[in-house]
């Protein structure tokens, strides 16, 4: 929406700072045009339009325009309007589309008592088709895998000798790459259902929001919506659809390829919403059972008592609990796979050390290899294709707790998924689009190496330039996953964005969190007249968790260098590193916005958007 201090800015430059006191405070009607300005879109493409117009009581002659046409005339539907009760006005038209290629212009005027607001947004509106058609497109996200985070997994994975990898991962063998951008329209460091959603939809969004652009009301669910690329490519070619990750099914990145939100926590009602059949996957696979179950079930996190996983299986749904019993599905039907009520363990946990305090009775969840292999051999018996979403979600997730060898071993295991995509892909003639990339960063890196052999500890042990002796892993079965995930010599890994914490070179053989939340209570004094008050304050806050603290170590204590509310690493506004492969791979090259991916997709399959080969509704039947 366009700032009240907009005005005031202009005429500080033109008359300068000592001049505004003399200025009035009364400005115009302000307006906000949704989508933003400098969106683009692919012909086609449906959408919401939405101009909001805040103003005082006398708000009139309020005029949209799209290339000089009025609005309602341009879309072919009138603008409803509607009084939203905050003080501003909505006008607003749902699922319109731009249907041939070009500039566009949206110019608003809204008058009221106080003067004429004026706002523009100019949008780009594309469709191109790639020299060789893709048939299915793969997005692998690394949820949070930082250039510095594939880094490690491949000194892990493959070694060195004599300063030489002794190979690559897979992804990094793609014969495509592109730098990506990852920030907002609202903030500069992003979330994952932000970023996500920019490759689902073409579009930005805020933080914590998907597949729309944030309104002005407090409701979660009405903002305007952006068709995603489940909703396009089942509309315009019936292809089927595949979300496949480690965390939560109804986490931010696997939703913000079906789902429509300001707020990702709410994923109850997103759960209810893959549903609904205009982007109902036909394989979804992860954890959040909770997500799921109704509130009578013990562990459910849902507030009502909907059933959705028996609504799954009323609509013909395979349902699976466990690495077993998702082998044993059949490549016929839809699948629907939840195998922990929360995020699946990490690779570490559930593969290698097995202990059953950290598993609590999940000791059958499948790795992303074998999540990956069936969820392929269920969505290529589609003749129309196929588009899948496959995330390794805890490589975020363990940065976050500053677990750096948990989020390492499962960098490698989301590395043998796309090894396995690759083959499957070479042996069906390259017919498959398959991308590799982040949703953001993490500000991970790798100093040096760690050793104490020769007696120091902490900081002191910390081996940097000529005295960053090669680690020792080792892979005695050469599956590329270290055998210890704790030798002799290992990575100096520090972070630059965290909470106060200890810092702690060593492996932790139990998941443990660098800090712990606490809530601070203090006095304060405030000063009315001649009078002073004191009243209590309460705030969120976090502190060092001492169990980070390894034996026979000095507890360094390291200070928080972000707010102190937080008590996990945060995201950076780093950029990351794409790698592509396949028809259509050749799009992505130089630095480009992470919009673009979304585009670069459906150029790979030459999608119409203007045609609507399958009729689907939000029903669920």
């Amino acid at each position: 929406m366009e700032k009240k201090w907009l005005k005031r800015a202009i005429l500080s430059a033109v008359l300068g700072s000592s001049f505004l006191g003399l200025l009035p405070s009364v400005e115009a009607a302000e307006v906000r045009i949704l989508p933003v300005d400098r969106a683009k879109f692919w012909a086609g493409a449906k959408f919401d339009f939405d101009v909001e117009v805040k103003g005082d009581q006398q708000l009139k002659d309020v005029a949209i325009t799209v290339n000089g046409q009025p609005a309602d005339k341009f879309f072919g539907q009138k603008l409803v309007k509607k009084d939203l009760g905050n003080g501003v006005t909505s006008y607003r038209a749902d699922q319109v589309t731009f249907p041939k290629t070009g500039a566009y212009e949206v110019k608003v005027t809204a008058q009221d008592g106080a003067g004429k607001g004026v706002s523009a947004a100019g949008y780009t509106v594309v469709s191109e088709k790639a020299p060789k058609r893709a048939k299915n497109v793969i997005l692998f996200v690394g949820d949070g895998m930082s250039l510095q985070a594939r880094e490690i997994a491949r000194i892990l994975s493959k070694g060195l000798t004599n300063g030489k990898y002794n190979d690559l991962l897979a992804m990094e063998k793609l014969e495509h790459n592109a730098v990506i951008t990852t920030s907002g329209y609202d903030s500069l460091v992003t979330d994952s259902a932000n970023s996500a959603s920019a490759y689902a939809t073409g579009h930005k969004s805020v933080v914590n929001a998907m597949g729309v652009y944030e309104d002005s009301t407090k409701d979660p669910f009405d903002d305007p919506k952006v068709e995603n690329i489940s909703e396009i490519v089942k509309r315009t070619r019936g292809m089927s659809v595949g979300v496949v990750t480690q965390a939560e099914s109804t986490d931010a990145t696997p939703a913000a390829m079906i789902g429509h939100t300001r707020r990702r926590a709410r994923q109850d009602w997103l759960a209810s919403s893959y549903l609904d059949q205009y982007h109902r996957p036909d394989v979804i696979m992860g954890g959040g059972s909770a997500r799921y179950l109704p509130k009578s079930t013990p562990g459910s996190k849902r507030k009502d008592d909907e059933n959705v996983i028996q609504e799954f299986k009323d609509l013909g749904y395979t349902f699976v609990g466990t690495s077993t019993e998702m082998k044993a599905a059949p490549s016929d039907k839809p699948l629907l796979g939840l195998f922990h009520t929360g995020t699946m363990n990490v690779y570490l946990d559930r593969e290698m050390l097995k202990d059953p305090q950290v598993l609590k009775g999940f000791t059958d969840q499948p790795n992303l290899m074998d999540m990956t292999k069936k969820s392929l051999d269920i969505l290529s018996k589609n003749p129309n294709g196929f588009f899948a979403m496959i995330e390794g979600a805890s490589i975020d997730k363990q940065l976050h707790v500053m677990d750096w060898q948990r989020a390492a071993y499962d960098t490698i295991e989301f590395d043998k998924a796309i090894q396995y995509a690759e083959d499957w892909n070479r042996k069906r003639g390259n017919d498959t689009l398959i991308i590799v990339l982040a949703d953001h960063a993490h500000g991970v890196s790798i100093s040096g190496t760690y050793h104490e052999r020769d007696g120091k500890k902490g900081t002191e042990a910390v081996r940097v330039y000529q005295n960053s002796v090669f680690p020792t892993f080792k892979d005695e079965n050469h599956d590329g996953f270290p055998d210890n995930p704790d030798p002799d010599v290992t990575l100096a890994v520090q972070y630059a964005n965290h909470p106060e914490y200890y810092e702690n070179y060593h492996f932790m053989k139990k998941p443990t969190p660098p800090a712990l939340s606490v809530t601070e209570t203090k006095q304060e004094q405030s000063a009315i007249g001649d009078k002073v008050e004191f009243h209590q304050v309460t705030k969120a806050s976090s502190k060092a968790n001492p169990a980070r603290i390894h034996p026979g170590d000095p507890a360094e204590l390291m200070p928080a260098n972000t707010p102190k509310d937080d008590p996990q690493e945060c995201h950076s506004a780093d950029d990351i590193l794409l790698n592509a492969g396949g028809p259509g791979s050749e799009y992505f090259k130089g630095t480009m916005d992470n919009t673009e991916v979304f585009f670069g997709m459906l150029r790979a399959l030459g999608i119409d958007g203007n045609k609507t080969k399958v009729h689907l509704t939000q029903a669920r039947k």
